[in-house]
């Protein structure tokens, strides 16, 4: 099946199952904006736990705050944000639509690579165990080709990026033959900046009132607060402040479901260190938020680092991790070595001294910064692709099965009474209102058991509970594992044991 099929069936399967609506869905939605369902926001909470614990609860030197929204406008003209904050766009004339011109870039460079893997995957095919990928790589003409392309696009791209040089961008489209995908003509508009932030005023007349910004991100919040954390925390460097929180951004290009909106939600951790440590650090937690991700049991071979080649203007170092979606390599999280840039510009902005003072050296400076970024959202959606799978069994019948890790699953157990009568249903519940305190549980009695089995499949429940007649006898249940479909007859008394550990978020911080 296409990968783009996959991610249509993905998209529609989170919205029939809980996980995902379009917002304002009765008034046909609101463009690049969603909400969350009854399934979906357990997940999401499940990720923030999983990304708070293993940052606040692991880490005797990071602490969380939870900043406002609303901020003094001064603080985005420190920042950069009312003069900098810009996305290079373009429109096509013919069909009237706008697009992000750097994306188009990205896209034709990983149309490259998708010739390049397929060329690579008919080898495999061909040559079966003896193949040799790296000898293929290097000798295929047409993968040569493809690579030669590639290569030189990718270095013409970056130097325009980091020259800022918008002709050169739209003249990269214009050669490389990129087309409109709605109209598929080469009808291009100059390419233009357009500002991504939202302004609103606060105030009471209109006179009178002050023009502010919904936040563009949650790290401003976090180094504004840097001096009253430092010294009501008695915190000494290096030291990390965390924060999870709402961001806004009007992208005119927003697309590929959840993966780029216009309200989103960011796990940011700021990390302050002596300046000349910067780049050791920034190595550090490039690895750990990397084992951070690969815990969760999605393969290694779907990660990969991408170094910038283009810093912000505030960075000395760069990196993103990517993660392996049904469109290609995606960035889910950043990490960035910010250097002094943002302290020192609030400092200046502000007229108050923010400077740490070394109690080892005896100096007072300004610390530099590394920062990790991950969107709430993209991190979401990475689980719910890789969990995404279609099954055939026994009998040509397919199962459609999120196999979500067993700590981020919106519903640990389910249990269902053979019967709506004779007292299982009361045993069933009561075997909730024990287990409820520990996990989050569910009762389902509706339609014949097969059925009520692949609704859970469906929502990635890994665990489902049937109770019997046997049960009134003996206090013993059938216990169903989701990943393998096996049945297993367990004591009722022992399913605490044999499920808390392995849904717990407890079980993932130990694998870190």
């Amino acid at each position: 099946m296409a990968q783009e099929d996959v991610f249509k069936k993905i998209v529609s399967h989170s919205k029939e199952y809980g996980f995902v609506f379009p917002s304002s869905d009765i008034y046909d939605g609101l463009a690049a904006v969603y909400d969350y369902g009854q399934n979906g926001i357990e997940l999401k909470n499940n990720i923030k736990e999983y990304w708070w614990k293993s940052m606040v609860l692991m880490h005797d030197n990071i602490v969380g705050i939870d900043s406002a929204i609303f901020m003094h406008p001064t603080i985005w003209k420190a920042s950069g944000h009312v003069d900098a904050f810009n996305d290079p766009l373009i429109d096509n004339r013919d069909s009237k639509k706008r697009y992000r011109a750097d994306v188009l870039i990205e896209d034709q460079i990983g149309k490259y690579e998708e010739k390049i893997q397929k060329e690579v995957e008919k080898a495999r095919k061909r040559f079966g165990d003896q193949f040799d990928e790296e000898m293929f790589c290097k000798t295929n003409p047409r993968v040569l080709a493809n690579k030669e392309k590639m290569d030189k696009l990718h270095e013409r791209f970056a130097k325009a990026m980091q020259e800022n040089n918008l002709e050169e961008l739209r003249q990269i489209i214009i050669d490389e033959e990129i087309v409109c995908p709605i109209s598929g003509t080469k009808n291009w508009t100059e390419v233009r900046q357009f500002n991504l932030m939202f302004s609103t005023e606060m105030g009471s007349v209109s006179d009178s009132a002050n023009k502010i910004y919904l936040r563009p991100e949650t790290a401003q919040g976090i180094f504004v607060n840097y001096l009253n954390v430092q010294k009501t925390g008695r915190m000494k460097l290096p030291f990390g402040i965390a924060q999870i929180g709402k961001a806004f951004r009007n992208e005119i290009v927003a697309r590929q479901f959840i993966f780029r909106m216009r309200e989103f939600e960011q796990m940011e951790m700021q990390y302050f260190v002596q300046p000349g440590t910067e780049l050791e650090w920034f190595q550090h937690w490039k690895e750990w938020r990397m084992q951070w991700h690969q815990a969760l049991g999605f393969g290694a071979e779907n990660y990969r680092f991408h170094d910038h080649e283009k810093l912000a203007h505030y960075a000395n170092a760069a990196c993103d991790i990517e993660f392996h979606m049904p469109f290609g390599f995606k960035e889910v999280e950043g990490i960035h070595s910010r250097t002094d840039f943002d302290l020192s510009q609030h400092e200046k902005y502000s007229g108050k001294n923010i400077k740490y003072f070394d109690p080892q050296t005896g100096e007072n400076y300004v610390p530099y910064v590394i920062e990790t970024s991950i969107g709430v959202d993209r991190m979401f959606l990475s689980v719910m692709c890789h969990s995404y799978q279609e099954e055939q069994l026994e009998g040509g019948e397919t199962r459609v099965v999120l196999k979500l890790p067993e700590a981020l699953a919106p519903v640990k157990l389910c249990v269902m009474p053979l019967v709506k009568k004779d007292g299982l249903p009361e045993k069933a519940r009561e075997i909730i209102n024990d287990l409820k305190f520990h996990f989050n549980c569910q009762y389902d009695e509706k339609d014949s058991i097969g059925k009520r089995y692949r609704r859970q499949d469906a929502i990635g429940t890994p665990y489902c509970v049937t109770l019997d007649y046997d049960t009134l006898k003996d206090n013993t249940c059938t216990l169903r594992y989701r990943d393998t479909m096996e049945q297993q007859r367990v004591n009722i008394d022992d399913l605490r044991q044999l499920i808390e550990e392995k849904v717990s978020i407890a079980s993932l911080l130990r694998k870190l």
